[in-house]
């Protein structure tokens, strides 16, 4: 491995993707998205229709999402790099003594093949898979200070090769927000919106980085 290539190794897979841009992320968030292992503490609000209830349970199955609403639940979040690859372990702890877990891994998708065969050349993208097999594309770009995730679609990993799936066959177009409220603390807000359904699933929070 080059110097170059140890150098990029060792940046913030946020970082990567947005480039430049990471400079005009405040403290708190370049924080959040440090190579190093870190924690996020803090509470979440889990918003959905009840008529959800049936399809987030089943997607929980597969290993995405939270099926049980709350409102200011405790939660951390727990963060560490396995070589290029970020993995997020999320905790969720209800009044009613349940804990939810909702485990990702996160890769930079430069040199990502896509169904074509061809590589993907979108150098401010990211993927989340949920499983082995299973991930979203977002897109990610810095506003006015916030940091700014818009869903491009699903995505089937099968060996090298990554089968595009449109959001709307799935839950819906993702978006989240996420901003500094200090040099320490931050705030997120995550949302998927279905084209016919309207709003079908959010969470939103507060976290500070340890």
């Amino acid at each position: 491995m080059t110097n170059k290539q140890s150098e990029q190794h060792n940046k913030p897979l946020m970082q990567q993707a947005l480039g430049k841009q990471w400079e005009q992320l405040p403290a708190a968030l370049q924080a959040h998205y440090q190579h190093t292992n870190n924690t996020d503490s803090g509470v979440l609000t889990i918003e959905y229709p009840p008529l959800m209830q049936p399809y987030l349970s089943f997607m929980r199955l597969l290993g995405a999402l939270v099926n049980k609403r709350g409102e200011n639940v405790p939660a951390t979040v727990e963060k560490w790099m396995e070589g290029g690859v970020q993995r997020w372990k999320r905790s969720i702890h209800f009044p009613d003594g349940k804990t939810i877990f909702f485990k990702s891994y996160w890769v930079y998708t430069s040199g990502e093949k896509g169904a074509s065969g061809t590589n993907r050349a979108n150098t401010s993208e990211l993927i989340e898979y949920v499983s082995p097999f299973m991930g979203l594309r977002m897109a990610v770009t810095v506003e006015q200070g916030e940091l700014h995730y818009e869903g491009v679609h699903y995505v089937i990993k099968l060996g090298s090769l990554l089968l595009p799936i449109p959001e709307w066959l799935i839950l819906g177009h993702t978006t989240i927000v996420e901003r500094a409220l200090n040099e320490e603390e931050f705030a997120m807000d995550f949302r998927l919106k279905h084209p016919w359904f309207g709003q079908l699933f959010r969470y939103s929070g507060t976290f500070t980085t340890e």
